[in-house]
């Protein structure tokens, strides 16, 4: 059985089993601590029945009028517990808060242009390719990063999906 519940400052010093994959961003402390106090509605954790942490999502909430959103900063699920749904139940709760809680436009994600597995599980879940960021991974494999977006509820007709024709560079991020 798996219970969602809130991230907990604890779990910081449980969750390298979920971490320590290639594919998973780690941040520093201070980072893991901002989301926490700033957005905890945002911060989740799937906990298995024997109490270890099977995977989290973490988000906040940015933007302003059109660009009101819900953001997905990180969402991973440890591999012993991948392919069970985790990481869409994961998702669609914070859908839930951003739509419900922050009445916001859309839902966007940031994920690399080579993670295939990552874009074709978004993409079942109804996001959208909304730009390709041009060098958006740094570090020792840079990489384009695809910001993949999916409407909530108050963007009626999906204005917020409208794929822009040409990549961008991160300094052009709006956020």
């Amino acid at each position: 059985m798996t219970t969602l519940r809130r991230f907990e400052l604890d779990d910081l010093l449980k969750f390298n089993n979920i971490n320590l994959d290639g594919l998973t961003e780690t941040y520093n402390i201070g980072f893991y601590l901002e989301y926490m106090s700033r957005w905890p509605e945002y911060f989740e954790t799937a906990v298995s029945s024997n109490k270890s942490l099977m995977g989290y999502c973490m988000g906040k909430s940015e933007g302003s009028e059109e660009l009101w959103h819900g953001h997905v900063t990180a969402v991973t699920v440890a591999p012993e517990y991948r392919r069970q749904g985790l990481a869409r139940t994961l998702m669609s709760s914070l859908e839930l808060t951003t739509s419900h809680l922050y009445n916001a436009n859309f839902v966007d994600l940031f994920v690399r242009s080579s993670n295939n597995r990552a874009i074709g599980m978004y993409e079942k879940l109804g996001y959208k390719v909304y730009r390709r960021v041009l060098g958006y991974y740094s570090g020792v494999n840079p990489e384009d990063g695809l910001d993949m977006r999916k409407a909530m509820e108050r963007d009626k007709d999906k204005k917020s999906m409208v794929p822009l024709e040409h990549p961008i560079t991160p300094e052009e991020l709006e956020w």
